[in-house]
């Protein structure tokens, strides 16, 4: 008699987060277990999104069409529609501070707006080095980011 082996039932991960908030917060948590590890996000927000202070708003209203991972940005960097602008936020032990627009000091909010598009995620060896970073991986969607085993 023919046994047809067993096939494992497919792996499916935990789905991404699904705001904005919620993605850096699980992103946040994981780089406070990796101190030799910075993450740097790159993307685009609105500029309606930025508050007086500079800082990134805590409520803009979203785009129509909604990308599957929360802040995917459709466009490429060259690409950007107008009103938006491009972002650089990198997350080191357990905090995200963004390195082109002011972050606000109140570590309960979120360091983007819930508008924000993420282009792209880099794994950097930490600390970095002014005259040039080591990227360790990446670019790649930043919920290629949501497990430990991808910060090695």
């Amino acid at each position: 008699m023919d046994c047809e082996p067993m096939r494992p039932e497919p792996f499916s991960p935990e789905p991404p987060p699904a705001s904005i908030a919620g993605l850096l917060a699980a992103l946040e948590a994981l780089s406070r277990s990796r101190p030799d590890r910075v993450l740097r996000l790159r993307g685009s927000l609105p500029a309606e999104a930025l508050d007086s202070g500079g800082a990134a708003a805590a409520t803009v209203a979203t785009p129509a069409a909604t990308p599957a991972e929360p802040g995917a940005e459709p466009a490429g960097p060259d690409q950007l529609p107008a009103g938006w602008e491009p972002f650089e936020l990198l997350i080191f032990r357990g905090f995200s501070s963004l390195t082109t627009h002011p972050t606000a000091f109140d570590p309960d909010r979120a360091a983007l707006p819930e508008a924000a598009r993420i282009r792209g995620a880099e794994l950097l060896a930490a600390p970095l080095d002014p005259s040039g970073g080591v990227r360790l991986r990446g670019p790649l969607p930043a919920a290629a980011f949501l497990e430990l085993a991808s910060w090695a």
